[in-house]
């Protein structure tokens, strides 16, 4: 006989069945909130050209105990992990990174052009404390670039396409936080400093840090307890031991981000909280009304990942953020609910400084609902405007170094093959008139 729980001895009694802790309905005057965030990410993703992913909410449990960390918190206390009757041992799916990556060499995606862009709105289970904006079931949308190059363009895209997203929804005190954990050959230099410094506190650290010192002493930096956190003020400085390739990489990374007039604050103990990540990690938090939920949009770059799972050495990096979160925020901001996004051009580049002002113009032609396409981590003009034809796009907006020193853009019309040179200020004007003269269809805008 199934002994009856607490919930089904209380309706017994007279009372109604709840949620199980941590679960939550989402009613209907909280619809209108997730429809536009899920529009929102759908928007951005087919602006940037990434396609939608679906993967099952079980999944074998050693595929995150392989690639989040067998000492992270969520391997150790919030999987939901049990066995089918066929005896395989399976879980809820707690992240949807390592997912993505499963199905990116099971279906051998590795094969088709490159990098894959894919993104998702998926439901996550983690057993762990119910708070605000926090639920052991939650939904994650995440943006993920697999494959390619390991071009920094990629982190800072990332990084825009999540400040987008809030900045869309009219997310307001906003905090973008960014580090650089260094790679396999400078990591181990630091996670010696860190265990040395460590050792001469061991006694002052929480249960769990002690075990985390000896077995990944980089989790001792995520930890939320006090008398760790006062610790953690003198700690040795992350980005002062990268070796030259990842400084290039965190420099540049930077520098794109500075192009875009993105605000950053360099925080040397933000390492996230999975094993997979190396070099770039972020969050974005927002300060005074809606604080109390944590970290919105979070992510890195995890170019050892698909090593964790049998493949290559594939360079891949990417971001979520949590749903529930962003409803909570904007309703503690009363933020109202506005209406819709877009149209497509193609952007290229010759040469690295053209390459940073094109990541600016794809912007600018974002913010005047202009879609764009790109393929700015190919160096060859000619290789990015076969990439234009493969697109079916009318128009290429090439910039090169004489371009920029004349603040001009050619347009190529990609049918015709003519061109010429406009003047910066007047290009967002000039595309949408040759646009309306090929008649490409525009989609209704969202103002806010």
């Amino acid at each position: 006989m199934i002994p009856k729980t607490r919930k089904e001895k209380s309706k017994e009694s007279g009372k109604t069945f709840q949620t199980p802790k941590g679960m939550h309905d989402v009613l209907p005057g909280d619809q209108p909130y997730w429809d536009r965030i899920e529009r929102v990410v759908r928007d951005l993703a087919e602006f940037y050209n990434f396609a939608r992913i679906r993967t099952p909410i079980l999944e074998f449990a050693e595929l995150f105990q392989r690639t989040a960390g067998e000492e992270t918190d969520i391997v150790r206390k919030e999987m939901y992990v049990f066995k089918t009757k066929g005896g395989d041992v399976v879980t809820l799916r707690p992240e949807g990174t390592a997912a993505v990556a499963r199905a990116y060499l099971e279906h051998s995606l590795g094969r088709m052009s490159q990098p894959q862009r894919l993104f998702y709105i998926e439901p996550m289970f983690r057993y762990e404390n119910p708070q605000a904006g926090r639920y052991r079931q939650h939904s994650q949308a995440g943006f993920e670039v697999l494959g390619g190059s390991n071009d920094p363009i990629y982190d800072a895209q990332i990084i825009t396409m999540f400040q987008r997203l809030l900045e869309t929804l009219r997310i307001k005190n906003t905090n973008l936080k960014i580090n650089s954990i260094g790679c396999r050959v400078c990591r181990p230099l630091y996670r010696r400093q860190l265990q040395t410094y460590y050792k001469t506190h061991e006694k002052d650290l929480c249960s769990d840090c002690v075990g985390r010192l000896k077995q990944n002493p980089l989790r001792l930096l995520d930890c939320k307890e006090d008398s760790c956190g006062r610790l953690k003020e003198r700690v040795p400085n992350v980005l002062d031991k990268l070796c030259s390739t990842c400084s290039e990489h965190f420099k540049t990374v930077l520098e794109y981000l500075d192009e875009l007039q993105l605000p950053y604050t360099l925080d040397n103990q933000l390492v996230r909280g999975l094993d997979y990540y190396n070099r770039t990690v972020f969050e974005i938090s927002v300060e005074g009304k809606g604080s109390e939920v944590g970290a919105l949009p979070g992510g890195g770059r995890y170019d050892y990942l698909m090593e964790l799972l049998g493949g290559h050495l594939t360079p891949a990096v990417g971001g979520a953020c949590g749903v529930d979160r962003l409803v909570a925020v904007m309703k503690a901001q009363e933020i109202k609910i506005g209406e819709r996004l877009s149209q497509r051009v193609f952007v290229a580049h010759a040469g690295e400084l053209a390459k940073k002002k094109c990541l600016k113009l794809v912007e600018e032609l974002r913010k005047a609902n202009i879609g764009a396409s790109e393929a700015l981590a190919r160096e060859s003009l000619k290789a990015q405007l076969k990439a234009a034809d493969r697109d079916g796009a009318p128009i290429a907006l090439i910039l090169g170094q004489k371009e920029i020193y004349e603040d001009g853009v050619i347009i190529r019309d990609l049918r015709s093959g003519l061109q010429e040179t406009v003047p910066l200020h007047r290009i967002i004007d000039e595309v949408r008139k040759r646009l309306r003269d090929k008649n490409v269809v525009e989609v209704t805008p969202i103002h806010d």
